[in-house]
């Protein structure tokens, strides 16, 4: 299933069919937040293409689900509500 989501001021095309790679960009599930990250299945952690914000690990006791690999973005120029809605 491809489906989208809107991060930041990009829409993110995500499919649900593809199995995550290591350093893939992901958008998961991690203890009920959606998150958009690269994945390390190395050492299974969540990193930020920002260096603002450090690694995240995931253990056992955290909820994570993975909601699919992006496979494109498409930069948004002007904020357009009406796609804004249709993602909530």
């Amino acid at each position: 299933e491809i489906a989208s989501c809107l991060v930041g001021s990009e829409m993110c095309i995500r499919d649900r069919s593809l199995t995550a790679r290591n350093g893939d960009v992901i958008v998961a599930n991690y203890n009920g937040c959606f998150v958009c990250k690269l994945i390390d299945k190395v050492q299974a952690r969540l990193l930020s293409a920002s260096a603002d914000f450090a690694p995240v690990s995931i253990t056992p006791e955290d909820e994570f689900s993975l909601e699919g690999v992006v496979t494109r973005s498409i930069r948004l120029h002007h904020k357009s509500p009406e796609l804004a809605a249709c993602m909530l």
